[in-house]
């Protein structure tokens, strides 16, 4: 890669020290016993085990509603109960990842500003965020979602910035003396770049429009860097040909599983005041950027942004400034899903941290010859804001909104436990995975449940489920009920054969008392 020798060990040494704080704050989560806390923590625990624990195994349990990458490194580590229970080898993931996105952090500064001293900042001012912090400590997506990004958009970076130059040619603003370049045979390949962004396609959404900002981005870099705008095309596209590969087929696993090129509703009730009002939604986004980070960090980050356009519109040497800027295309996704009404959730502006962390960095090397000064006091201004456990953080009260009804659904547990007779209990994993996982502390295996994912299955019984289960879960009351409880309000005749056990925190339990219906 083109980092120079002591650049390199810098990048090493960060991402080594974001593992070890990584751990030791996924630690500190644990105690608190809010590693799970978030329901999708455990949604997406559950969908790697229900691949081989399942009435149907097999590779169409990876659903077609989440990407499926984060679920195939989990598959086999969630079979382990231990594993599945704790999420301890998903959180290992986690970490690890935000080592990764930390020290890519940091490269990317590096290369665009030439000083450690803005590169150590950028990347302090992600590392120690208290809603990362807390995101990287639990099994969700967003940490491996900002370590292949981060990553693909370094390379991409490295891979079209020109050779150094003599200083006696001149240098921008933006670029110290030791600038990273580089032999041509340091750079990162095509190849390398185009599986990173192909990898970060198959694990959230958020990384496909900014994978094709970043290579149209790519083409003007390397346009202005003297390459004919056909042969730029031509290398963006042997690159794109790999993350395009990947969302085909993933349209195609989507078509084959659900029905659907792309799963686009049906999963959320739309409830969002922003539902079809775009303005609105903008707003809600921009507010939750501000909530995850303040307004000191946002208008330095702010600075450095304008500065890095600037920077990439002027100096045709800097022209891959405008890749790095391509990572603010991560919030195209929250905005589009609140326009269609998508309740709000704050974690969908994290990503959006990251590029702030790099425009904070950029502010700092913007003044390269008091780069060093400029360090020490934006890191004094931010001291005082910075508590990396914070507990109020947004991402941490976010995810305990579920805690209060644990402990009431475990009341239905031990109704369940206490009775159950090896029949199948359905309930919809797409309203009540959390709760299924949440039982596996009680003995309860996924293939204990019929499910969507049990295909021809599910649908059978939603016509008539005596046949099939003998309890029912429903979700009677949380975004107006599942679509077990819709069914059973639109007919009646639905949970026929079926007494209520017990309830609690708006779920529901039957068992079956009258005999299987005949086919």
């Amino acid at each position: 890669m083109i980092i120079l020798s002591r650049q390199r060990v810098l990048v090493a040494a960060i991402a080594a020290a974001a593992a070890l704080l990584g751990a030791i704050v996924a630690l500190h989560y644990h105690r608190l016993g809010l590693t799970l806390s978030h329901y999708d923590a455990r949604g997406h625990l559950i969908v790697a085990r229900r691949v081989v624990d399942s009435i149907t195994p097999g590779w169409q349990q990876l659903g077609a509603v989440w990407l499926p990458l984060p679920h195939l490194l989990n598959v086999l580590p969630a079979q382990i109960d231990l594993f599945y229970r704790d999420g301890a080898a998903a959180i290992a993931i986690s970490i690890v990842a935000f080592a990764v996105a930390t020290g890519a952090v940091t490269w990317i500064v590096l290369g665009l500003t030439g000083s450690a001293a803005a590169a150590i900042v950028g990347s302090a001012v992600f590392a120690l965020n208290p809603n990362v912090l807390y995101l990287q400590s639990t099994p969700m997506t967003e940490p491996l979602l900002l370590a292949l990004l981060l990553l693909a958009v370094a390379c991409l970076c490295s891979l079209c910035r020109p050779s150094p130059v003599d200083p006696a040619d001149g240098r921008d603003d933006l670029a110290g003396p030791d600038a990273p370049g580089g032999s041509k045979n340091t750079r990162p390949t095509g190849l390398t770049v185009g599986v990173l962004f192909a990898l970060a396609c198959m694990t959230r959404y958020e990384a496909w429009p900014v994978t094709i900002c970043a290579l149209v981005a790519a083409v003007w870099a390397w346009w202005r860097g003297g390459v004919d705008i056909v042969a730029a095309c031509r290398r963006a596209g042997a690159i794109a040909a790999y993350p395009a590969l990947a969302v085909a087929l993933f349209a195609v696993y989507s078509r084959v599983v659900v029905g659907e090129w792309l799963t686009t509703s049906g999963f959320f009730v739309p409830e969002n005041k922003a539902l079809a009002r775009p303005v609105v939604a903008a707003a809600e986004v921009w507010w939750g950027a501000h909530a995850l980070s303040g307004s000191l960090a946002m208008a330095v980050a702010a600075l450095g942004l304008v500065a890095l356009l600037i920077v990439a519109a002027v100096n045709r040497r800097r022209a891959t400034a405008l890749i790095a800027l391509s990572l603010l295309a991560s919030a195209a996704l929250p905005w589009m899903a609140f326009v269609k009404g998508h309740p709000f959730r704050i974690r969908y502006m994290v990503p959006l941290i990251a590029m702030e962390a790099i425009g904070i960095g950029a502010a700092v090397g913007l003044v390269r010859r008091a780069a060093l000064v400029t360090a020490v006091i934006v890191a004094a201004a931010f001291a005082s804001d910075v508590r990396p456990l914070d507990s109020a953080a947004p991402m941490v009260l976010e995810a305990q909104w579920d805690v209060p009804n644990v402990r009431v659904r475990q009341q239905v547990t031990d109704c369940l436990r206490a009775s159950y007779d090896g029949e199948a209990i359905m309930a919809s994993m797409g309203s009540l995975g959390h709760y299924m996982q949440e039982t596996a502390r009680d003995g309860f295996m996924v293939r204990n449940f019929l499910h969507e994912g049990n295909g021809d299955i599910w649908l059978a019984a939603l016509d008539g489920p005596r046949r099939y289960a003998g309890w029912l879960l429903i979700e009677e009351k949380a975004q107006g009920g599942d679509m077990l409880a819709r069914i059973a309000r639109a007919k009646p005749t639905f949970l026929d054969g079926y007494q209520r056990l017990c309830a609690g925190a708006g779920l529901a339990l039957y068992r079956r008392t009258a005999p299987p219906q005949r086919p």
